[in-house]
């Protein structure tokens, strides 16, 4: 391709990448419930830093959070500069290179093998710090597996990942090298509707990859169960029981699946619990499904690969870029180190952007919950269950919850409680 035409590539796939981007903030801005309560007479309730909890129970979870923070921190680290070294030198292209060699260096086997053996590599490397954080979790209590059973969570979840990403890079390189001006346009399509597939996929092929699933016999929890996701106006198809206490002792219920496959979760764990707090969490989830939580979740994540593959077009068309990392273009099989390591940085951005929108829309499932159920005395019971069985710092350091926090922490999520009861009694 010539210089012109090359040019023309990236001013091209630049300029979706913007339009896609702006989409993107555009879902975000009007879907996010930025505002779920209003405040209170008298203003919003104190959050506290313990939730209500007794002491100890704050000290055990700060213990555990100074114990494996840096765990997770190092783990992100030790992850993000294996792919900076493959992806940024010659050593990845090198790789993938030795590889290709026994296969004849055609670039089909190439692509997959390189893909698999830098996937392994990266689980390699961040396998010591995963270990001590299985460590760790058995020392609290929180992990229940066998170490055979957590080599082979580690080896499904890694060939899982290995075969996704391996074919993925073969779609994208194959692409590359049947249409070099427009492969980026092609793959950003593709990445969209693999999100949308995923999202209907995931319940029916990876959950029973990891966990085997029973119905909840019939009797009264059955029951209210169904006529609570039934007054949530999301009937649901059947109450499913997860062994998660096969590997955790963690408490969490969830709802997957769409129309006829939706099916409430609930953890072999949570059933120990009184049925009031089972029933808050149930409630919760099925706010994620009346405000469609899942469908504009994976909106959103269809916008953002789409932008995000645009981007890579218009970066894996800089040959400064492509020279580093030993490669002569998309369609070469030695970019494969050099993607990688641009998903991974990509991962790491947005991951800020996820969490924020993600609290909000946890919040407002969480007013779902009290609404549905009308008890915040059994909201907040089981917020601080949670926060004591799972754990869980109930009111984290800021820039880590800012990153990190998926959810609104439990200190919050009982103020919330405190002001939803508030608000009733005007």
């Amino acid at each position: 391709m010539s210089s012109a035409g090359r040019d023309g590539v990236r001013r091209a796939a630049l300029l979706v990448a913007v339009v896609l981007g702006a989409a993107f903030v555009v879902v975000v801005a009007v879907r996010t419930p930025w505002t779920v309560l209003p405040a209170p007479p008298g203003g919003a309730t104190p959050v506290t830093s313990d939730a209500g909890l007794p002491a100890e129970v704050v000290a055990r979870a700060e213990a555990l959070a100074a114990d494996i923070r840096p765990a997770s921190l190092a783990n992100l680290v030790l992850g993000l500069a294996a792919s900076a070294l493959l992806g940024l030198t010659r050593l990845g292209s090198r790789l993938v290179t030795a590889v290709g060699r026994p296969v004849g260096r055609r670039w089909p086997l190439t692509v997959l093998l390189g893909s698999l053996a830098l996937v392994l590599l990266g689980r390699l490397v961040t396998l010591p710090v995963s270990a001590y954080g299985e460590v760790v979790r058995h020392r609290y209590g929180l992990s229940t597996r066998s170490w055979p059973l957590w080599l082979r969570d580690v080896a499904v979840n890694t060939a899982i990942d290995a075969g996704l990403t391996a074919l993925g890079l073969l779609a994208l390189v194959f692409l590359a090298r049947r249409a070099p001006r427009t492969w980026w346009a092609w793959a950003s399509v593709g990445a969209a509707a693999l999100v949308v597939a995923g999202s209907f996929l995931y319940p029916v092929v990876i959950e029973p990859a990891f966990n085997r699933f029973e119905s909840l016999p019939a009797g009264q929890l059955r029951t209210d169960l169904l006529e609570l996701a039934e007054q949530s106006g999301t009937p649901v198809e059947d109450v499913l029981v997860a062994d998660a206490s096969r590997r955790t002792t963690s408490l969490n219920a969830y709802v997957s699946g769409f129309g006829s496959t939706r099916r409430v979760v609930l953890y072999d764990t949570l059933l120990e619990v009184p049925d009031a707090e089972i029933e808050s969490v149930v409630a919760h989830e099925l706010g994620h499904v009346a405000t469609d939580d899942v469908l504009t979740g994976t909106l959103m994540g269809a916008l953002g690969a789409a932008a995000a593959v645009a981007l890579l077009g218009w970066l894996l068309s800089w040959t400064p870029l492509l020279r580093r990392a030993g490669a002569d273009g998309a369609g070469d099989p030695r970019v494969v180190p050099l993607v990688l390591l641009l998903a991974a940085a990509g991962t790491l951005l947005a991951t800020p952007v996820q969490n924020l929108v993600s609290r909000h829309v946890e919040a407002r499932a969480d007013l779902h919950a009290l609404d549905l159920t009308g008890d915040a005395a059994a909201f907040v019971a089981m917020q601080q269950r949670l926060a004591g069985t799972n754990v869980s710092d109930p009111s984290p350091p800021a820039p880590w919850q800012w990153f990190f926090g998926s959810h609104p922490t439990a200190a919050q999520r009982v103020a919330m409680a405190e002001d939803w009861l508030r608000l009733g009694e005007r």
